[in-house]
C-alpha cells in the first residue's frame, strides 16, 4: 500500500474520532443536563452547560431572524467541507501539521453540520469564564476546528522554506 493511502486513512481516522467524540459528548450533555442548566466544574472558571446555538461559531448570527440563516450556514459548511477534503486529498503524502490540521477541521465541520442538518441548531456545552467575563459556550467540534486552524496558521508562519525555493 502506498504512503498517500496510509496517510489518507490516518487523516480520516482523526476526523472520524472527532465526529464520534463530538456526537457522544453532545448526546451526554443533552441527555443529562436540562437546556440552559449547568454543572460547575471549576468554580469561577469552567462549567458544563446545555445551550443550543442556532447561529454560526460562538453564537454569531444566533439572534438573526432571517429565514435563510440555517440554509446559508449549511451551504457554507458543505462548501468548506469540499475545500477541506480537496486540500486533505492533495496533502496526504506524508504526516504533516497541515494534514492533521485539515483532519481536525474536517471532523469538527462534520460534527456541527450533523447537528445543523438534523436539528437546525448545534449543542454547545463548554463554558469558560472569569468573573463577569465569559467566552461563548462551545463544543468538541468547535475545539477541533479552532485547533486545526491554529495548526494551519503555525504551519504557514513557521514552516521552513525548502532550499530550492530559497534560491529561486
Amino acid at each position: 500500500m502506498s504512503q498517500p493511502h496510509v496517510m489518507r486513512r490516518f487523516h480520516l481516522l482523526i476526523a472520524l474520532s472527532i465526529v464520534l467524540l463530538d456526537r457522544a459528548t453532545k448526546w451526554a450533555v443533552a441527555k443529562n443536563i436540562s437546556l440552559h442548566d449547568g454543572i460547575q466544574i471549576i468554580p469561577g472558571f469552567c462549567r458544563l452547560t446545555h445551550v443550543e446555538n442556532r447561529g454560526a461559531a460562538f453564537g454569531l448570527f444566533a439572534d438573526s431572524p432571517a429565514q435563510w440563516k440555517i440554509a446559508m450556514l449549511v451551504l457554507f459548511s458543505i462548501v468548506a467541507l469540499v475545500v477541506v477534503l480537496a486540500l486533505l486529498w492533495r496533502n496526504s503524502h506524508a504526516m504533516t501539521t497541515t494534514g492533521i490540521g485539515l483532519a481536525l477541521i474536517l471532523g469538527g465541520a462534520v460534527g456541527n453540520l450533523w447537528d445543523r442538518l438534523l436539528n437546525g441548531r448545534v449543542v454547545d456545552f463548554l463554558l469558560f469564564y472569569v468573573g463577569q467575563y465569559q467566552w461563548p459556550a462551545f463544543n468538541v467540534a468547535d475545539s477541533a476546528i479552532v485547533c486545526g486552524a491554529g495548526l494551519l496558521v503555525i504551519e504557514i508562519l513557521f514552516a521552513k522554506t525548502p532550499a530550492h525555493e530559497k534560491s529561486a
